[in-house]
């Protein structure tokens, strides 16, 4: 015997009529007034609320409204109880947002079929919520599963295996955290942007699937031509990601996705591409990315580039892109993670 059922009516004689009906089944709360009930739900949330209509100073209409009114209290289901059984009466009661109606005065097997009914009901909404719930996330879990291969797929073809795939994510995160953490950027950076973030990274170069393999895989330096059409995977990366997940995710993880594949070969001195976008006109998210970009690119070996060691070189570098390549503030706090990022990359050799 968990639920807990509020019971809510002037006459003391009906608040011991309920006692008596349902406290062998429920515990029972009592509340003579609409005023009185929503004192009683500022510290208590009961599984069922029984509602008189005709009360003093506040009826149950408008003890209602307050209720529906209330994030806390408006998914607690509602069952009026009157005297009048008119069809007007009974209308309302379901407009308003009853879940039932009972009448006065109570027979006892019909208040108690209805609560227990009402209830039963109740359960079975939240569990399949609870069901709901699982199946997106699951069906989250599996998008998740589908883009991280499909980028690992695309990564493959310029022989980084995956790996600059999984090494961006965590660079990504690293950075996020570490930026939270000192209260920078702190009106943007919550959990929700960060977890969408770090889902986005896998998608940042998707458009390459579209280079073409001799400029993809070229070991040596790009012609001018060629350079020209690898820009272009920026575009295709946005379009891609419009095409396969913009019907089914969020709009605002879509939206993410598409600048920071868009966007993270903007510089923060406006030299970048396709764009030309500076300063804090490149979205947060693609600023980030793109440090973590570059630096796999320069710690890894590539198609075209051995990989730099040791870790200080590689900090040299993006150092030097500080305030030109870089935002300031994110290079600045990167630069104080060497430590940090020396000892994760010790643990992945």
């Amino acid at each position: 015997m968990n639920e807990v059922i509020l019971v809510v009516d002037d006459d003391s004689a009906n608040l011991m009529l309920a006692q008596k009906m349902l406290g062998k089944e429920f515990r029972i709360a009592a509340a003579n007034s609409g005023k009185a009930a929503l004192r009683y739900l500022e510290k208590h949330k009961p599984d069922l609320i029984l509602l008189d209509i005709n009360m003093p100073e506040m009826d149950g209409f408008e003890t209602m409204e307050q209720l529906q009114g209330n994030d806390s209290y408006k998914s607690i289901p509602v069952i009026f109880l009157t005297a009048d059984k008119s069809v007007e009466t009974e209308t309302t009661c379901f407009q308003v947002g009853a879940i039932d109606f009972v009448g006065k005065p109570f027979v006892p097997e019909v208040l108690l079929s209805r609560v227990k009914k009402t209830l039963e009901l109740e359960h079975y909404h939240m569990h399949l919520e609870d069901m709901v719930k699982e199946k997106t996330q699951q069906i989250k879990d599996i998008q998740e599963h589908v883009i991280a291969g499909m980028a690992n797929l695309i990564e493959s073809r310029d022989n980084s295996t995956g790996k600059h795939v999984k090494n961006t994510q965590m660079y990504v995160k690293l950075i996020a955290d570490e930026l939270r953490e000192r209260g920078i950027y702190q009106d943007i950076l919550n959990d929700a942007y960060i977890h969408d973030l770090c889902n986005a990274a896998p998608l940042h170069d998707v458009g390459k699937i579209r280079i073409p393999d001799h400029i993809l895989q070229k070991p040596g330096r790009l012609t001018e031509e060629e350079y020209e059409v690898m820009k272009m995977h920026t575009v295709y990366s946005r379009d891609i990601i419009q095409d396969i997940i913009g019907d089914v995710e969020d709009e605002e993880y879509v939206k993410m996705a598409q600048d920071i594949a868009y966007y993270h070969h903007e510089r923060w001195d406006g030299r970048g591409y396709p764009m030309g976008l500076s300063k804090d006109r490149i979205p947060l998210c693609a600023r980030i990315m793109a440090l973590a970009d570059v630096f796999d690119a320069l710690y890894e070996e590539r198609c075209y580039k051995p990989a730099i060691r040791p870790l200080e070189k590689v900090m040299d570098t993006i150092l030097a892109g500080k305030g030109t390549q870089f935002d300031p503030i994110i290079t600045d706090v990167f630069i104080s993670m060497e430590d940090k990022l020396r000892e994760i990359l010790n643990q992945m050799e």
